[in-house]
C-alpha cells in the first residue's frame, strides 16, 4: 500500500526529528530522508511530499494528517476562512430545548446584515449555552427589535405525539429548521451572503429529513459550533434560549414546582413528584418520553 500526503514545513521539522534514529543510510535525488518504522518505509521529497510504503501506512499517514490540521498554518487557514462566515450579511438558525426533559423544543432564525454585527457585539450577543439565563432575558429583547426572526416551538406534548421508530429528534429539528428558515426568506426577502445551520446531521441525511415536503430551504452551509462562528445563529441561539426560558417558566408555574433544566439525577427526582401528584399521563404532556429519564422515573415508582 503507498500513501502519499503533502506536508508543511512545521510538520516537516518534526517529522525529521521523529524518524532521526530509523534513517536509512542511503541517499537518493531531492529525497530529504528515507526511514523505515516497523513495516512501513518513509520518504519525504524536497517538495513537501511524503511517501509511505508498506501494510501499515494508511496508519502512519494518519497520525501526521492529524498532526498537520493541529498546526499553526492549519489553524491560521481555518481562522481565516471562518472570518468571512463572522463579518458577512447573513441568515442563521440554532435551536434549543432538545436536550431538556421539561421544556419545549425551539428553533428559531435570524437575518443580520453586515452593518448590524458591532450592535450584536456590543450587547456580548454568543453561544446562548455559554449566557447566563439573566443575560439572556435582558439581550433578547434587544436583539429581536432590531433583528428579523422566525421562531417555532413544539411542545413536548406535540414532540411525543411526532416521535416514533420512523422520526427521531434529528428529523423533527431538521423540519423545524426547514420551516423557519424558508419563512424567513420567502416573507423579508434579505440579502445575504449565507444561510448558516448549527450542524447536527450531515447534508445529505438533512435533505433526507425533509422528503416530501413541500417548501423546502436549500444553499444552506453546514458547521459545527456556528454559534461561535457567525452571529446570525448565535442571535437564533439568544432568542430560541429566551423563548424556551418563558415556556418553562410558564410550565413551572402550572404545576406549581420549580423544574430543573437538563436530564439530571434531579430532573428525575422531580418526575416522581410530578407523577405521585399528577399522575403518569402528565408526563406526556411536559416531558420527552423518549429519554432515559422516563424509564428511570416509572421504574422507581410503586403504583
Amino acid at each position: 500500500m503507498n500513501v502519499v500526503i503533502r506536508v508543511n514545513d512545521e510538520i516537516k521539522e518534526k517529522m525529521i526529528e521523529y524518524y532521526k534514529d530509523k534513517r536509512r543510510n542511503k541517499v537518493i535525488p531531492y529525497v530529504v530522508f528515507q526511514a523505515q518504522d516497523e513495516d512501513t518505509v518513509i520518504t519525504m521529497y524536497e517538495s513537501g511530499k511524503v511517501m509511505f510504503q508498506g501494510v501499515s501506512a494508511d496508519v502512519d499517514a494518519s497520525m501526521w494528517t492529524v498532526a498537520l490540521e493541529n498546526t499553526k498554518e492549519k489553524r491560521e487557514e481555518k481562522k481565516k476562512a471562518d472570518v468571512k462566515y463572522y463579518d458577512c450579511s447573513s441568515v442563521g438558525s440554532d435551536e434549543v430545548g432538545t436536550g431538556d426533559y421539561f421544556g419545549p423544543i425551539v428553533v428559531t432564525a435570524c437575518y443580520v446584515k453586515k452593518e448590524d454585527i458591532a450592535f450584536l457585539e456590543k450587547l456580548g450577543v454568543g453561544d446562548s449555552k455559554k449566557i447566563d439565563d439573566d443575560k439572556i432575558k435582558k439581550i433578547a429583547p434587544e436583539i429581536a427589535k432590531r433583528i428579523k426572526y422566525r421562531s417555532m416551538i413544539i411542545t413536548n406534548k406535540e414532540y411525543n405525539e411526532k416521535y416514533s421508530k420512523d422520526v427521531n429528534m434529528n428529523k423533527i429539528k431538521a423540519i423545524m429548521h426547514n420551516k423557519v428558515l424558508y419563512q424567513l426568506i420567502t416573507e423579508e426577502k434579505p440579502v445575504y451572503d449565507y444561510i448558516i445551520v448549527d450542524e447536527f446531521a450531515r447534508e445529505a441525511r438533512y435533505y433526507e429529513y425533509l422528503n416530501g415536503i413541500k417548501d423546502i430551504q436549500r444553499d444552506i452551509t453546514f458547521m459545527t459550533k456556528a454559534e461561535d462562528k457567525n452571529l446570525a445563529v448565535a442571535s437564533a441561539s439568544v432568542i430560541s434560549r429566551y423563548l424556551f426560558l418563558k415556556e418553562f417558566d410558564k410550565l413551572s408555574d402550572t404545576l406549581h414546582i420549580p423544574l430543573h433544566k437538563g436530564a439530571g439525577s434531579e430532573v428525575d427526582k422531580l418526575g416522581e413528584e410530578i407523577v405521585e401528584k399528577f399522575g403518569e399521563e402528565k408526563l406526556k404532556e411536559i416531558a420527552k418520553l423518549n429519554f432515559k429519564n422516563t424509564d428511570r422515573i416509572l421504574h422507581t415508582l410503586i403504583f
